[in-house]
């Protein structure tokens, strides 16, 4: 009796439009009144339902708890009931369980409803599965966690290269220590700078981005790249993805390829172009006059820059020639 008499007060033809637009809103929805015992639903809108294949009588007059499980924590609940007690809006993330038993992770956003005495009448509480997106973010934090420690592993071996073909080319001078050291702090800026770009959104054109990071990788110097490209600013979107790419592409060559080879030549070229409708930034990298070039039978590498360009949307294409390695990447703008 007392849940029919909560929902006659929860009276919709007050107001026939807010009540039409609660019902039919795809944001699940929940209305709960904390006057009658264990603070029952009152009202489930109908993407309440969809979201946790109950039916509306089966939910109604029962506590949110229905919706816990095995993995809802108690700091969530507790959080939950902190809100309720507290009569204050809030946001809670709770993981719950549909009526099949499969879980989601619900952003669950609740508050009090009060009446013209100021009193609390209801409480509200909106449901918004964001299991996909918290995946998304995990393999993203993941993601960026193997390039940093690939990366890492990877400036000893950059480095001692350099130290090599520094010492070779510039032996006899009394300089020696001042030249390897301008290098190597080059590098380490071009690592710096570029990965910091990105979170402060800076207006930057390919040309520098790709003079700055090939420029510090290339043991000696301007001499072992060419460029070639319009004038063209990277997309905030795009700026660490391309960053990273040209670090492990100038990486591989250090180690692998041109640019650990004296006579050894990278062409960079850059455009925009019109791919199947959709407005795209063309970037090749060709190298010349290196060591001879194999596909390598692992391909970390390789995997993290195909990573990196699939994430925004992009693709890249590898051809392993003989006479040095030939990378196209196709990005969207």
């Amino acid at each position: 009796m007392n849940i029919l008499v909560s929902k006659a007060r929860w009276d919709f033809e007050n107001d026939k439009a807010i009540a039409e637009a609660v019902r039919q809103a795809r944001i699940p929805l929940c209305v709960s009144d904390p006057n009658i015992p264990d603070n029952p639903i009152v009202f489930a809108n109908d993407a309440f339902l969809s979201l946790t294949g109950y039916a509306r009588d089966e939910v109604i007059g029962t506590n949110c708890r229905i919706l816990q499980g095995e993995a809802t924590t108690p700091e969530s609940v507790n959080a939950v009931r902190r809100a309720i007690e507290a009569q204050q809006v809030e946001t809670v993330e709770i993981m719950n369980y549909r009526k099949d038993g499969s879980s989601f992770l619900n952003a669950l956003q609740l508050g009090p409803i009060l009446g013209d005495d100021g009193q609390v009448v209801y409480f509200f509480g909106s449901q918004l599965d964001i299991s996909e997106k918290r995946e998304a973010e995990e393999k993203a934090k993941a993601l960026a966690e193997a390039e940093l420690i690939h990366r890492l592993r990877n400036i000893v071996n950059v480095m001692a290269v350099v130290i090599e073909m520094t010492v070779a080319e510039e032996a006899g001078r009394a300089d020696l220590s001042t030249v390897l050291v301008e290098r190597l702090r080059a590098l380490s800026d071009a690592h710096l700078q570029t990965i910091g770009q990105a979170d402060k959104q800076a207006i930057v054109e390919v040309a520098e981005l790709v003079t700055t990071i090939v420029g510090a990788y290339a043991p000696k110097g301007p001499s072992q790249f060419n460029l070639q490209g319009d004038a063209i600013i990277i997309p905030p979107h795009l700026l660490s993805c391309v960053a990273l790419v040209l670090h492990e592409l100038a990486t591989n060559s250090v180690k692998h390829g041109a640019l650990g080879a004296c006579a050894g030549l990278v062409d960079i070229t850059w455009q925009t172009a019109s791919d199947d409708g959709e407005d795209c930034l063309l970037m090749n990298w060709h190298e010349k006059n290196g060591p001879s070039v194999v596909k390598p039978a692992q391909q970390s590498g390789s995997q993290i820059i195909n990573d990196l360009i699939e994430a925004v949307g992009g693709t890249l294409d590898l051809e392993w020639n003989k006479d040095g390695l030939i990378a196209r990447a196709v990005l969207p703008i």
